[in-house]
């Protein structure tokens, strides 16, 4: 079953939704959605709120969702980090300490949530980081009840659209939508006012105000002012 299928009813309000003006029920919605969604459509959710411009700042997420993981998360993050950047990165935003290896929970209990946001903001513009974060923490989406109800209102709204609710339905939309309409959109004659050229018959040369010029016959020499010239002879040069 596809993710509209099972949630869409659920994820239709969303679309469009501003993270400073949550619905209610954010959190409980987001919770549900949580519970059943594949992981590449919340990585999808989770990627479009690190990237919004009405959410906190990436790096800012980041450090807030270290903060609230457990000593196992916190290692899986840093992991990702160093997967995505390199150990080198690590190494300067948190005094070193991370070769070549993998950080362990141990390790990761004692990095302070504020090193990993400003190694977020050295590394953010580094190709695939956020995208490696955003699967990451797709695994772990719980962590978002942390960030507020607007956050997880962002998660939900990218969902929606990313599983082509973008387009408001004729329903929400004061234009309504084209492709409801009969004939994919386009009115009937009888449905229109200005009705539909594809219907209207050419008017016959009796009808016509201006007649028809197929209908009118050509005239002869005799009546044409300037003649036929079918009827004029030849000259020969220099008679002209």
């Amino acid at each position: 079953m596809g993710l509209m299928q099972q949630f869409g009813n659920l994820l239709s309000q969303y679309v469009g939704a501003q993270p400073q003006q949550p619905p209610e029920n954010a959190a409980d919605h987001f919770n549900q959605v949580a519970a059943g969604a594949p992981p590449e459509a919340m990585a999808q959710g989770i990627n479009h709120a690190f990237r919004s411009d009405q959410t906190p700042a990436f790096p800012q997420m980041v450090g807030q969702l270290f903060g609230n993981s457990n000593p196992q998360q916190r290692a899986g993050l840093l992991n990702t980090i160093m997967g995505a950047a390199g150990p080198g990165l690590l190494n300067q935003a948190l005094g070193g300490g991370f070769g070549g290896g993998q950080a362990t929970p141990e390790q990761a209990a004692q990095v302070d949530p504020s090193q990993v946001q400003r190694a977020m903001e050295q590394a953010q513009r580094h190709p695939g980081l956020l995208e490696r974060v955003g699967q990451f923490y797709s695994g772990h989406p719980g962590l978002f009840q942390g960030l507020g109800s607007g956050v997880m209102t962002s998660v939900l709204s990218g969902m929606a659209r990313g599983q082509g609710g973008g387009v408001a339905p004729a329903s929400q939309d004061p234009y309504g939508d084209p492709a409801n309409g009969p004939m994919g959109g386009v009115a009937p004659s009888s449905a229109d006012p200005y009705g539909d050229p594809a219907d209207q018959q050419v008017a016959p040369a009796s009808q016509d105000p201006y007649g028809d010029p197929a209908d009118q016959a050509v005239a002869s020499s005799s009546e044409d002012p300037y003649g036929d010239p079918a009827d004029q002879e030849a000259r020969p040069a220099g008679r002209w």
